[in-house]
């Protein structure tokens, strides 16, 4: 069994809130991507873990042969909303329908994280690759290095306690777990960036529709009510909130791009 069940019914409970305000939040780590790959209008790519399709639909303005892929039916109906001309899949990153050396890139933006098992995800993205193709990744960066962890410890602290050996949302980040995972993958590195990213909120309510929108936050309401992860959100984010009412967290996204030889 993959990821696919679990976190789509998680990620699809607040749609509209993730693909109007928090998708967007990634979007230092794509353009970071545009500006190192020279993409060409002949190349396919594939978006695992598309979300609404924000960034498919980026990549298809810029003339790419976009495929998005993600668990949760509501997130790809948003991103149908979004741009009903890119091909949109439901379905399981561990076990993609597609076929061997079909893609020129294959991308997985704060994603591969949520895979039951992250080789298992790292092997079906580089089967699905062309010789020469190139496996985009992008995870949290260091803890020190993202304000936001205090909110997701807070959400943390909300959750049921995890299984044993259980890693957190800065798992991959530590110790250079992902980079030794796309290693054992026989994928190799070719660039490993930090890219810094600002939330920048433009008030209180629309910061907690944002943040509330994500799957891990569907999960602490499941465990202990809304009203509560709610007022325990509300007092998380007043130590980032500005005098202008906006409320701000600088962060760090860890883009890890490899290439299949």
């Amino acid at each position: 069994m993959g990821s696919n069940k679990i976190q789509g019914e998680l990620w699809g409970k607040n749609p509209e809130d993730w693909a109007l305000i928090q998708e967007a939040t990634g979007s230092a780590g794509y353009k970071h991507v545009f500006d190192f790959l020279d993409l060409k209008s002949t190349d396919k790519l594939l978006d695992v873990g598309c979300g609404s399709g924000f960034f498919s639909n980026l990549a298809y303005l810029k003339g790419i042969n976009v495929v998005g892929i993600d668990a949760s039916a509501p997130l790809i109906e948003q991103a149908k909303k979004r741009n009903s001309q890119i091909e949109f899949h439901i379905g399981e990153m561990e076990e993609l329908p597609f076929e061997d050396n079909t893609f020129d890139i294959v991308c997985a933006f704060n994603s591969i994280q949520y895979a039951e098992s992250v080789k298992s995800a790292i092997l079906e993205s580089k089967r699905t690759l062309k010789e020469k193709g190139k496996l985009v990744i992008m995870i949290w960066g260091n803890k020190e290095d993202c304000e936001a962890g205090s909110f997701l410890k807070v959400i943390g602290s909300l959750l049921p306690p995890p299984p044993p050996g259980a890693g957190g949302p800065f798992a991959l980040s530590e110790n250079e777990l992902l980079e030794n995972i796309i290693a054992e993958c026989g994928l190799r590195i070719i660039d490993n960036t930090d890219v810094t990213s600002v939330w920048d909120y433009p008030n209180a309510e629309t910061a907690l529709k944002g943040i509330l929108s994500a799957g891990p936050t569907a999960k602490a309401i499941n465990n202990s009510g809304f009203e509560k992860v709610y007022e325990e959100s509300a007092k998380a984010i007043k130590p980032y909130t500005t005098d202008n009412g906006h409320v701000v967290y600088k962060n760090k996204f860890r883009v890890v791009i490899s290439e299949k030889e």
